[in-house]
């Protein structure tokens, strides 16, 4: 039951802190174009997660985008070979590189691909203090041979939160998608092209929106409450 008592006795005050609409939305502010990496989940020779994610980055940079997109093929399975394996370290260098991302996936038995979960699963939480996913954003688009389906862009958004991302809520779904694109691999007019359209859009607009403050809108009292109990336990360390 609400009472009137305000006082918060488990709280650090000294680490907590009200929203900064000066960090929220900093002066200095980027001018470059926005920095969006495409992912594709399939290697086949006509790839229909492949045609979608060229279809979009043509929209990113119609749009103003700067686009990058990365080839996984050669991509050693996760674990399977060292960080600097030339596959890797270009996906990871992307990875640091990118403002925003476009993650593409058939839908396969009910799932996304391991082939686009694989090159997730390469790029790490973190890299010495850095976290190269955190604060960024993401958009999720799927394709599928049948029906219309939900379940790859779904396990993406889960991905996407474990990986610190901001998932814009807008997404695609193309369903059949043989029937989508025409023999020169340009996907036809239609309600999903515009979705598409829909989706790039968002995904600009909240890439510039977010991308001076990523930083400090992912930034969590709990992480610096442990960040100050880790510094004070090295200092008396040393003091001993």
């Amino acid at each position: 039951m609400w009472t009137d008592d305000l006082s918060l006795p488990s709280l650090d005050g000294a680490l907590f802190a009200s929203p900064d609409i000066a960090r929220l939305w900093p002066q200095a502010r980027a001018t470059h174009a926005p920095r969006i990496l495409m992912l594709y989940g399939s290697m086949r020779e006509r790839s229909f997660s492949r045609l979608l994610s060229w279809e979009a980055a043509r929209l990113l940079q119609a749009l103003g985008a700067e686009v990058r997109v990365f080839d996984p093929r050669g991509l050693p399975l996760p674990d399977d070979a060292p960080e600097t394996h030339p596959k890797v370290a270009e996906l990871r260098s992307l990875a640091a590189w990118s403002e925003g991302m476009v993650w593409t996936s058939p839908e396969r038995h009910g799932a996304m691909t391991g082939i686009l979960k694989s090159q997730i699963d390469w790029i790490p939480l973190a890299l010495g203090a850095v976290r190269p996913t955190q604060g960024k954003t993401l958009a999720v688009m799927q394709v599928s041979g049948g029906s219309q389906s939900f379940n790859a862009v779904n396990q993406m958004r889960v991905l996407g939160r474990w990986m610190r991302m901001l998932t814009i809520p807008n997404q695609s779904s193309v369903a059949k998608a043989f029937l989508e694109f025409d023999e020169a691999g340009r996907m036809r007019p239609s309600a999903y092209y515009d979705r598409v359209v829909d989706v790039m859009e968002e995904l600009v607009k909240f890439t510039l929106l977010t991308r001076d403050a990523a930083g400090y809108l992912v930034d969590r009292y709990s992480e610096r409450k442990e960040s100050a109990e880790a510094l004070s336990a090295r200092v008396n360390q040393r003091a001993i």
